[in-house]
């Protein structure tokens, strides 16, 4: 139970850093890596096939990295 917490609460945290990145395309690249290694984790704490999350967290990731400013998100 506590893994599933901490990955509930991992994810958000993972997600909100894909905005470091100097230009739009870095903050798409690391936001995809970063919503990837964030779906392969959570795939993995529910038993799920690892190919869906992984593909969905990098969609979801590099999506929010690319719509991101250096300033944060606006």
């Amino acid at each position: 139970m506590k893994t599933k917490v901490f990955a509930l609460i991992l994810v958000p945290l993972a997600l909100s850093v894909s905005g470091c990145g100097d230009n739009w395309g870095q903050r798409a690249v690391t936001g995809g890596a970063i919503g990837t290694g964030a779906g392969l984790a959570v795939g993995a704490l529910a038993g799920w096939p690892l190919l869906g999350p992984a593909l969905a967290g990098a969609a979801l990731g590099a999506g929010i990295g690319a719509a991101t400013t250096p300033g944060g998100v606006k």
